[in-house]
């Protein structure tokens, strides 16, 4: 770790007081570390690091289109955080210093501001540097760096499993263990009080005790703690798809409790929530739409929300819902031997709930009555899009000619052909109906009408996709036209990133390399090349990133707690999770009366976010909520990138870059007394353990005999309440690193 950079963490960790998390940490690290740098000087390394040089702060494969995003603001909040790259920048590597390239950045749109951003941008492409290894940007002239990257065929890998663990923490009826959740666990069973899942009521029959139903398990909804069966639409088929079109990149060791049992970590998650929506399930093949509180109630962490939570009847379009979900993974599952049996009851299930549509053939129209909470529903067309979805993927599973049938009938009513138009919001009856043109015993001219419709829409009728590419509409590259930054725009990058995946797939042309290289800058965009330079998973600076987003709205991770932001408080969110994303149209709620939010107020469109948490009336869920269908876009579009395996040697702060350097799992943390144990990594064995305090002095220190994977540690002397850094040095010298927080 550079000096500089061991300044910004002691003062995040020891300095900054509680009652700033919502003052631009940035800001306070470049003033205190200026102060510092007069008085002095030997503490801070000669190249600064800037965030004008904008990069995926995780990296690159080898053979991709590496570009650096150079922005100079001109409007916005970091208006005045001012820079003109040289006409000359440098790639070095981060070890030696040594120069692997140089070259001129290109100015974008000759100059001009860029709208959405309010900045003006250069480009430096440096795609030719592709030996593996732990890069920065630098500019000798004003000796200015970037953030440190990595070019590695598989980096990739570890954050797509960080973004399906993110799954293992919306788990509901099950205890989040400290041996699987780390330090973010909840060891008692959330949802299990009375009048909770476990005997659900119908919420327009409280007092019936028959209307008591055991609908545990699945996943939260969101930050809140509800469960939705229309909201899994999206979700699960994006996790379907995900798996399907890359099997190989889904391992079984993501550290989840069903880890190394033969099944992709990734099929495990998605069955939680499977084995959830089978119980939603009615005798009749009707579907409950959802189980919820009734107002707006929840806790934290989730085990301690006793509020009793109800279902909401049947719908005709959680049915569709279901029957679609049901199908694809009955398609999938078959073919995972230990699990060929569950998905004869998946495809029984699907089967069950066609048949009651088939008898009962309108649509519903579900009134939310007794709830508060969202309303699940959907209108007429997309309950028929979501059936058409369902005969599709029953057509793939069975083979059936009454599913084919209903489906090449019905295919041309759905918006992509009405409109000959195809964009991110109608993500997942696009993707089936690409799916059902791979399909063998398909028509051959519902095929070929599909990929003739999808190929116009893409190439030419929907501007926003390959015209906006090929015009380079936007500095950032990855293009939404303004008024589709709305509430989810993180989700919406993602599956714009997914359709220019699926026309490289998809679209028998010579410009494959195009469209994937198009992909990828979509998850750039999400991963650091924006403009604040955030990596949109949450907390992920100990696991490659250097600025990730330090809080999200969540029951769970919310303001005030433990959880609440990851500079500031003892433990931060969990990592690895999408947040929503800048919003054009957020306003606080009218009760709100406290200076002007800015950002995300009064901010070019890529600037309307804000990394904060507080809920109303300021209500932050409008930008910073994640839900469980943006985290599914977000791996369905990882997932096309990764590799087959884990990095050897994972680079877990890329700006430490050292081989073996990996965060220690410590247990209890926060601590109240001196005893907890330490998680070691496999094949590492820990020679020394330091505890030092926040003027960077050693106050404990022992040797280590042990080579369990598990210590035991005892600190006999009391500490005061604060931030320590333990430190764990190997036999080989690499140090292991832990923020702990003594109570």
């Amino acid at each position: 770790m550079d000096k500089s950079r061991r300044m910004q963490v002691l003062l995040a960790s020891f300095f900054i007081p509680l009652n700033l998390f919502q003052i631009n940490m940035q800001k306070i690290y470049k003033l205190v570390l200026a102060m510092l740098c007069g008085a002095f000087p030997f503490m801070v390394s000669a190249q600064q690091t800037i965030e004008n040089i904008k990069i995926n702060q995780f990296g690159y494969r080898p053979t991709d289109t590496k570009v650096a995003v150079i922005a100079n603001p001109q409007e916005g909040v970091n208006s005045d955080e001012n820079y003109v790259p040289s006409s000359t920048l440098e790639i070095r590597e981060t070890s030696s210093g040594n120069v692997v390239f140089s070259g001129t950045p290109t100015m974008w749109n000759n100059g001009d501001t860029h709208d959405q951003s309010g900045d003006k941008v250069w480009w430096l492409d440096f795609s030719s540097v592709t030996a593996p290894g732990n890069y920065r940007v630098y500019d000798a002239e004003s000796n200015k760096r970037s953030f440190a990257f990595t070019v590695d065929e598989d980096i990739y890998s570890h954050v797509l499993k960080h973004a399906v663990r993110a799954f293992y923490y919306q788990r509901c009826g099950t205890p989040k263990l400290a041996t699987y959740a780390g330090q973010w666990n909840d060891e008692t069973t959330c949802h299990i009080h009375n009048s909770q899942d476990l005997a659900s009521r119908l919420v327009t029959a409280k007092n019936d005790a028959a209307t008591e139903k055991e609908l545990s398990g699945g996943w939260h909804d969101a930050g809140d703690y509800n469960k939705y069966v229309n909201f899994t639409y999206n979700t699960m088929h994006s996790l379907l798809f995900a798996y399907q079109q890359n099997p190989s990149v889904f391992l079984d060791n993501y550290n989840i409790p069903e880890s190394g049992n033969g099944v992709p970590d990734v099929l495990d998650e998605i069955k939680w929530e499977l084995d959830w929506l089978l119980k939603m399930q009615l005798e009749d093949g009707q579907v409950l739409s959802k189980v919820a509180v009734t107002e707006f109630q929840a806790a934290s962490p989730p085990s301690s929300d006793a509020s009793p939570r109800y279902y909401g009847e049947a719908s005709a379009s959680a049915t569709r819902t279901f029957a679609s979900i049901m199908a694809h993974a009955a398609n999938l599952y078959k073919d995972q031997a230990q699990l060929s049996n569950y998905a004869d009851t998946l495809l029984s299930a699907a089967e069950l709930s066609w048949n009651w549509l088939e008898e009962n053939p309108g649509y519903s129209n579900y009134q939310n009555t007794g709830f508060s909470s969202a309303n699940p529903e959907v209108d007429e067309y997309n309950q028929m899009a979501r059936q058409i979805g369902a005969a599709a993927m029953l057509f793939a599973a069975t083979g059936k000619e009454k599913y084919k049938t209903f489906f090449e009938e019905n295919y041309q009513n759905t918006h992509a052909f009405e409109w000959s138009y195809w964009y991110p919001y109608e993500n997942t009856i696009q993707d089936i109906m690409l799916y059902y043109s791979s399909l063998e015993n398909a028509s051959t001219e519902v095929k070929q009408a599909i990929i003739a419709s999808f190929d116009n829409s893409f190439k030419n009728h929907n501007a926003d996709l390959l015209t906006a590419v090929n015009q380079q509409e936007d500095a950032y590259r990855a293009f939404l036209k303004e008024q589709d930054y709305v509430w989810s725009s993180n989700k919406e990058k993602a599956d714009v990133g997914s359709i220019f995946y699926n026309a490289a797939l998809y679209l028998n042309d010579q410009s494959t390399d195009q469209y994937e290289s198009a992909a990828e800058d979509y998850l750039h965009f999400l991963l650091g090349v924006n403009p604040f330079s955030w990596c949109f998973m949450s907390n992920m600076d100990d696991l490659g990133a250097e600025k990730s987003i330090a809080e999200i709205y969540h029951n769970w991770f919310s303001d005030g707690t433990d959880y609440d932001n990851a500079h500031t408080s003892p433990l931060g969110p969990a990592p690895g999770i999408l947040s929503g994303g800048a919003n054009l149209y957020y306003v606080p709620d009218g009760a709100y009366t406290g200076p002007t939010l800015e950002p995300p107020l009064n901010q070019p469109v890529q600037k309307r976010y804000r990394d904060w948490n507080t809920s109303w009336p300021e209500n932050s869920w409008e930008i910073t909520e994640p839900a469980i269908y943006y985290q599914a876009s977000l791996v369905q579009l990882l997932s096309k990138f990764a590799s087959d395996k884990l990095p050897e040697n994972l680079v877990t702060n890329t700006d430490k870059k050292m081989d073996e350097n990996r965060n220690l799992l410590v247990y209890p943390n926060p601590m109240e007394s001196g005893k907890f144990y330490i998680d070691v990594p496999n094949g590492i064995h820990i020679q020394e353990l330091q505890l030092i305090d926040s003027t960077g002095k050693t106050i404990w220190q022992q040797e280590v005999k042990s080579t369990e994977l598990r210590l035991n540690v005892a600190i006999d002397s009391p500490l005061p309440r604060g931030v320590y850094m333990l430190h764990a040095t190997t036999q080989r010298g690499s140090i292991f690193k832990a923020k702990i927080w003594w109570r």
